[in-house]
């Protein structure tokens, strides 16, 4: 027998050539190789703190913040304290994250100085943060040991300038005006009531006879301003650093009779547009919530890619709402 006529044979079975036949294809007897899929990277997840949701601002803050959940493909937890005056609750709430792993936290603290012991801690651990609405105080940022933090929001002294002037526009006789103002450890508030009175001063008809703190709250609104008005009963302007005290505000001029003071609030909230169009409030400050939630998570994401630089500060249009513009 010619043993050439085995060796094709053998070589399918062995993986060699034989006899001069280099037409066979050569086989081996091991698995074939299979590239490896490429590695699935992990979605960035990114915590959003907030004050509470009980202010309907903050509820168009997380639905702006889900939207760039949803474009930029991150994981997006969000935690809330259960009122804006809940600054331990928020100080946890950091807390948990940290202990969550999260890549970056984006917070709109209830307070400018309380909040950064436990934000350093997360820089700390390599946590990005992004500060949203309120700003924290950069002196006390900078003692801390922190680098600068990201911040998004608005010209809080300038929003409330403008809409002081809309309110005090056409005072040519004397006249009283009062402030409700914010939480006043938080930067917001002190640059609303700051842009008010710089409006009020700019009108030497206008008289500011009381500034009093109703912590962002309806109740306290209505409350604080049952006692101004106890004292002062001829204020005729009156200026709430945020709608939700405006309300509150209203509810109680209402119940009074005092249906000739004007009022201006602060947020543009759905509430506060239906008080614009019945004419129980003259104007109000929309500061596009969810634009700031939005850019914040866009800011901590681009954080979070290495290398990334965002501006130091990122500052979104305020509109003032009359009843001329109210939609």
């Amino acid at each position: 027998m010619n043993i050439c006529r085995l060796v094709p044979a053998l070589a399918l079975l062995l993986g060699i050539g034989g006899c001069g036949q280099s037409d066979v294809p050569s086989v081996t007897s091991a698995a074939p190789s299979v590239a490896a899929p490429a590695p699935v990277s992990a979605k960035k997840q990114i915590g959003l703190v907030m004050k509470t949701l009980t202010n309907p601002f903050f509820v168009e803050m997380e639905k702006g913040a889900r939207r760039a959940e949803k474009d930029l493909g991150v994981t997006l937890k969000v935690k809330t304290a259960a009122q804006e005056t809940s600054i331990e609750q928020q100080i946890q709430l950091v807390e948990d994250m940290i202990a969550d792993k999260v890549d970056a936290i984006v917070i709109a603290p209830g307070d400018s100085q309380r909040l950064i012991p436990a934000l350093k801690k997360a820089a700390s651990a390599g946590i990005q943060v992004v500060n949203i609405d309120n700003r924290l105080d950069q002196e006390a940022v900078r003692q801390a040991g922190m680098k600068p933090i990201p911040f998004v929001s608005v010209d809080n002294e300038a929003g409330a300038y403008k809409v002081g002037q809309y309110l005090v526009s056409g005072v040519k006789a004397p006249t009283e005006a009062a402030i409700l103002e914010g939480i006043r450890s938080a930067d917001n508030a002190k640059q609303r009531a700051q842009g008010a009175l710089r409006a009020f001063a700019e009108n030497k008809q206008v008289q500011v006879v009381a500034s009093e703190t109703a912590n962002w709250k309806i109740d306290e609104g209505y409350s604080v301003t049952k006692d101004i008005f106890a004292k002062h009963p001829h204020i005729q302007l009156l200026f709430a650093a945020n709608d939700m005290m405006a309300i509150g505000a209203i509810k109680y001029l209402q119940e009074s009779g005092r249906t000739q003071v004007k009022v201006a609030g602060y947020d543009a909230l759905d509430e506060a547009l239906t008080e614009i169009k019945s004419g129980h409030l003259l104007a109000t400050i929309d500061q596009q919530a969810g634009e700031q939630g939005y850019q914040g998570v866009a800011l901590a994401n681009r954080l979070t890619q290495g290398g990334s630089t965002v501006p130091a500060v990122t500052l979104i249009d305020t509109r003032l709402v009359t009843a001329k513009t109210v939609q």
